[in-house]
């Protein structure tokens, strides 16, 4: 309860002193990805700070030995993120750069680097520790960044997090460690109080500081478990994470296959844009605007909720998780496909090369 209040109350109060702090924190609405009526303040990743820092204070020690350590970890993610919301100027490659390097420095502190991935080749190789580390930090920052692409409706990156955390800590009391359950239940709670006052009318954003933050928690927590756990391995995590993990690969190749795009480039192609585009708008066309984006989020949270719901019920279970990861691909490509085609197939209008355009002298 204590995280969830002071999570809230921080909130609350950025969105009161916005007049003081505006002028450096709100969010531009120019951008091809913007889709929000109104200038708003994006240092949502103060109040997620917050509330862990709240949570270390008041949890018993089992709990505080995973919260501190991951809080540690999590600056320069979170610190880079923050630059980014308040200069703008913080590149791409930075901020993954920034991100690897929380995982990296989670492996320092804790000791612990992912070498129980489930597929017995890789586990060979992650015996030698420094590729392990190197491997463990390419995750973590491949995660954190996914949660920062999925973040582009009020709600959305919270509420797919809250999910997956919430997940993680069923699956951590399955397996009777209840203290990396509590810590993913307290993320959880961190990311459903900063919901109440983002979502649905986008009062307050996340930012990057708190989308690399929270997606930084996910990640490290998503190490952690297998590494705690004999009977768990990494694709019970990775399916827990499959919706923004699968987001980030399709958006890599959608992009790369698009004359003049590079995997880096914003763009409205995402899933979650469609949806809206496709769905939301033509259902609620008589909604606001501000309220076809809070409301686009549920339906999202549903594509995250079903595989985390597989990999809490195939936990231990390597090739029913991994066959789960092929279905969900699948499900994600077909879904993508119809909203770009407007029929059911697995190959997506944006998928396919745009023809460089001729230019007339």
């Amino acid at each position: 309860m204590t995280v969830l209040v002071v999570t809230i109350a921080t909130g609350i109060t950025l969105i009161a002193t916005k007049k003081w702090h505006g002028r450096f924190t709100m969010d531009e609405m120019v951008g091809v990805q913007k889709l929000h009526t109104a200038p708003t303040s994006r240092i949502g990743g103060v109040a997620i700070t917050a509330g862990l820092i709240a949570a270390w204070f008041v949890s018993p020690q089992d709990v505080r030995n995973i919260l501190g350590p991951t809080l540690v970890a999590s600056l320069p993610a979170l610190l880079f993120g923050l630059a980014e919301d308040l200069s703008k100027r913080v590149g791409v490659l930075a901020r993954l750069l920034a991100t690897m390097a929380s995982g990296g420095l989670a492996w320092y502190l804790t000791g612990v680097a992912m070498q129980d991935t489930g597929f017995p080749p890789l586990d060979w190789v992650l015996e030698y520790l420094p590729l392990a580390v190197l491997f463990t930090a390419f995750a973590v920052g491949g995660v954190a960044n996914s949660i920062n692409i999925i973040d582009g409706f009020n709600g959305l990156a919270v509420g797919a997090v809250a999910i997956m955390l919430i997940a993680l800590s069923w699956i951590a009391t399955g397996q009777g460690d209840a203290s990396l359950a509590s810590a993913s239940l307290i993320a959880a709670w961190c990311a459903i109080g900063f919901a109440t006052v983002n979502w649905p009318m986008g009062r307050l954003f996340l930012g990057d500081g708190g989308a690399y933050l929270l997606g930084f928690v996910l990640a490290w927590f998503s190490v952690l478990l297998p590494m705690r756990s004999n009977s768990v391995n990494a694709w019970a995590t990775i399916m827990v994470c499959a919706y923004p993990v699968i987001e980030v690969g399709f958006s890599v190749r959608r992009r790369r296959h698009r004359e003049g795009h590079h995997p880096g480039q914003a763009d409205r192609l995402h899933l979650h844009h469609l949806i809206h585009r496709r769905v939301v708008c033509k259902l609620l066309p008589n909604t606001s605007k501000t309220l076809q984006n809070g409301l686009t989020s549920p339906l999202c949270w549903i594509l995250v909720a079903l595989p985390a719901a597989w990999a809490i019920a195939f936990s231990n279970q390597t090739w029913t998780l991994a066959l789960g990861f092929g279905l969900a691909v699948l499900g994600y490509a077909g879904l993508y496909a119809r909203l770009t085609q407007f029929k059911w197939c697995f190959s997506a209008a944006t998928l396919v090369p745009k023809p460089a355009q001729i230019r007339v002298a």
